[in-house]
């Protein structure tokens, strides 16, 4: 009997040395998968617009979403310096001119008449993680298909992916603007 709590001691007196060598493994370990979900959460690159044929006002609404990290980003690189898009209307503005010029639609009616839809700008705002930036036009009569060029921060960065997600009488339509797609086409 003696043997054995002696035994027991001694492999208790092993675990206890080795105590501090299993837990800085451990935290290593939890650190480096930590390190990487964090570095791929700011790595999205990718930004998702609604277009929407809003019964109630007549309008076409387009809502464009960016995750601010890379939106701030990308300004700094676009405009240069620290674009800071949290507390500067000003960064907005020019961030949203900067989405507005790399964005494009044109309606084709039944006939295959097409012309480029006169997007006005409606504003911006932040929500949470995201920066929204807002257009808007009247809705054109007869609309059977669309033309759209997305290429808003694929100049800064070539993997970036935009999604369209069309939405007209009930249906959604989604484009994929990724790789060398600059422009796509959806039919109703």
């Amino acid at each position: 009997m003696k043997m054995m709590s002696r035994t027991t001691s001694l492999s208790t007196f092993l675990v206890m040395r080795d105590r501090p060598r299993v837990v800085l493994l451990t935290l290593l370990t939890l650190l480096c998968c930590l390190g990487h979900s964090l570095s791929a959460a700011h790595q999205q690159k990718t930004a998702v617009t609604r277009i929407l044929f809003n019964d109630s006002t007549g309008n076409i609404e387009v809502m464009h979403r960016f995750f601010i990290h890379d939106a701030e980003h990308a300004a700094g690189v676009v405009f240069g310096g620290s674009q800071n898009l949290m507390e500067s209307v000003d960064s907005r503005k020019l961030f949203s001119n900067y989405v507005m010029n790399r964005f494009a639609v044109a309606a084709e009616n039944s006939q295959g008449l097409s012309a480029q839809l006169n997007l006005e700008y409606v504003g911006e705002e932040i929500d949470g993680q995201f920066l929204w930036v807002y257009q808007e036009t009247e809705r054109l009569q007869d609309i059977k298909a669309l033309s759209i060029v997305h290429i808003a921060l694929r100049d800064v960065w070539p993997d970036q992916a935009n999604l369209v997600n069309v939405e007209k009488d009930g249906l959604i339509y989604s484009l994929s603007f990724a790789d060398s797609a600059e422009s796509l086409r959806v039919e109703f």
